[in-house]
């Protein structure tokens, strides 16, 4: 285990070097003048001259990504060219809203989409099955914002339309300030993002699960006399999950493009909502800020769902 851990991480730092790298080139290499965006289009020469010294973008591309590497070590992610606070504290006043949207849709994605793709498999072609299945592709066809403005027109203005006590319809009120509050604002996000997703668990499940209940070990345990429920959650559906994980991590890592569209549609502050408006306003290093975070997710997601393999399936050796 501790080999397997030390080469997955090794190698998680060197994709997150060469995605440094790649961002960089991106960024500050391709033709982009930052300084004269900052300055301003009427600034003259001198002005845009005083704006590059001042952000470095004078040195040698060797030493600016040096020090740009270095900052990055230390855990600096630089700061704001419009608002001058440093990046870290802005994902960091962003985060809690984000991880509340992610965390809370994940746990009833995973849930539904494991609960109907169960129910499917073990009732195959059967009126739940085709029920279910179709459930999950309607929603799954559905953008974002047309299911996120969806649940709000019906249980917010609908709802105060009619006087019928309601869910908010934007906002967040952080955890530590109000547990309640905190949830309620959370019930129209998570229900959009979990709808959307539950689908593929949905049919990755019931996939899985029919191709593991066909196999010869399953019939040996229900020959034995074990019960089906048994047989189902306990031999099947732990081989049936392996597929499932993956999927898991790599939805939790590339949940930014959703989060983004949630989070406008429910008026969230989160790092979706701040991504776009970095892109917006050509915040260079608020935009790295956001990418560099989300590959790492992505890395230690993936580190995390390597592990989980050998826990779910006994046949996975890490070796």
């Amino acid at each position: 285990m501790a080999r397997f851990l030390v080469r997955r991480i090794s190698l998680g730092v060197v994709v997150l070097w060469i995605i440094t790298i790649l961002v960089f080139v991106m960024f500050f290499v391709a033709p982009n003048d930052v300084a004269h965006r900052i300055a301003g289009r009427n600034a003259t020469p001198a002005t845009v001259a005083v704006v590059r010294h001042t952000l470095g973008l004078d040195k040698p591309v060797t030493t600016q990504y040096w020090h740009f590497l270095i900052r990055l070590l230390h855990g600096n992610l630089g700061q704001s060219y419009f608002t001058q606070q440093s990046v870290s504290s802005l994902l960091s006043s962003r985060l809690p809203a984000t991880l509340s949207i992610m965390a809370g849709a994940a746990v009833i994605w995973m849930l539904l989409g494991v609960t109907n793709g169960v129910i499917s498999a073990i009732r195959p072609r059967s009126l739940a099955d085709r029920g279910l299945t179709s459930f999950a592709l309607f929603f799954y066809s559905l953008p974002t914002f047309v299911l996120g403005l969806a649940m709000l027109n019906i249980f917010f203005y609908q709802l105060h339309t009619h006087g019928i006590p309601n869910l908010p319809g934007s906002g967040y009120v952080p955890l530590t300030q109000d547990p309640y509050q905190w949830f309620v604002h959370m019930i129209l996000p998570w229900i959009t993002l979990a709808l959307l997703l539950a689908a593929t668990y949905t049919r990755l499940t019931r996939n899985s699960m029919l191709d593991v209940l066909s196999e010869d070990y399953i019939r040996t345990a229900r020959s034995k006399g074990l019960g089906e429920g048994r047989v189902v959650m306990r031999h099947g559906l732990r081989s049936a999950l392996t597929p499932i994980v993956t999927q898991f991590g790599i939805d939790l890592g590339t949940l930014v493009g959703n989060l983004v569209v949630t989070e406008k549609v429910f008026g969230i502050s989160g790092v979706g909502a701040l991504a776009v408006d970095s892109i917006t306003n050509g915040d260079l290093p608020v935009i790295i800020g956001v990418v560099i975070v989300a590959s790492a997710a992505v890395v230690v997601m993936n580190i995390i769902v390597d592990i989980a393999y050998a826990v779910l399936d006994p046949r996975v050796r890490l070796n």
